[in-house]
């Protein structure tokens, strides 16, 4: 499966547009994260476990848009964009949003 942000892919033709899809995760960060991440955050600039939480989460949103296009009879997702969220009390989870639109490519 080819993903891609940008509208066409180079050497290709998009012979058929299937529709729009999604891919969405909501990772909760629990509070030993949060706290090794501040302590981390005042010491070396820079939060491993949330880098790792949010790789983890872009990862598996960018899984289920491939699985849903794959559903659809896609074997491409064009102009491909990633959002980013968070939610909950005290911003304690992290959604990520990947869509794009599902083609088949000859």
């Amino acid at each position: 499966m080819i993903l891609t942000t940008t509208p066409t892919i180079e050497w290709k033709h998009i012979t058929k547009y299937h529709d729009v899809v999604f891919g969405e995760v909501i990772s909760g960060v629990n509070l030993v994260k949060d706290f090794f991440a501040s302590i981390r955050d005042l010491v070396w600039g820079r939060s491993g476990s949330y880098e790792e939480e949010l790789i983890k989460a872009r990862n598996a949103a960018l899984e289920e848009l491939s699985q849903r296009a794959t559903e659809k009879g896609a074997n491409a997702v064009v102009g491909v964009d990633i959002d980013y969220q968070v939610l909950g009390k005290n911003n304690s989870m992290l959604m990520v949003t990947a869509s794009g639109t599902a083609v088949t490519i000859a």
